[in-house]
């Protein structure tokens, strides 16, 4: 099953205001065809040494719950 963009950026809409209060932000990508969703982590979350941890254990997590056909949820740098 192929997951839409738009499913997986209105469920990050749920996460945003959490990175937001640390004054940092995500951005979604892409959504390949093997279900992983690529992300840029923005603001103070794309330097903080916590980010991989708010990757898997915040956004990730969140992302695979409301969606259960997402594989992983990648962090990458443009």
């Amino acid at each position: 099953m192929q997951i839409s963009f738009e499913d997986v950026n209105k469920t990050l809409q749920e996460v945003r205001p959490y990175l937001l209060v640390d004054e940092g932000d995500i951005e979604l990508i892409e959504v390949t065809e093997k279900n992983i969703v690529k992300v840029k982590l923005l603001g103070a979350c794309a330097e903080c040494p916590m980010a991989s941890m708010t990757l898997r254990a915040g956004v990730e997590k969140v992302l695979m719950q409301k969606i259960p056909a997402i594989k992983r949820v990648e962090a990458i740098n443009l």
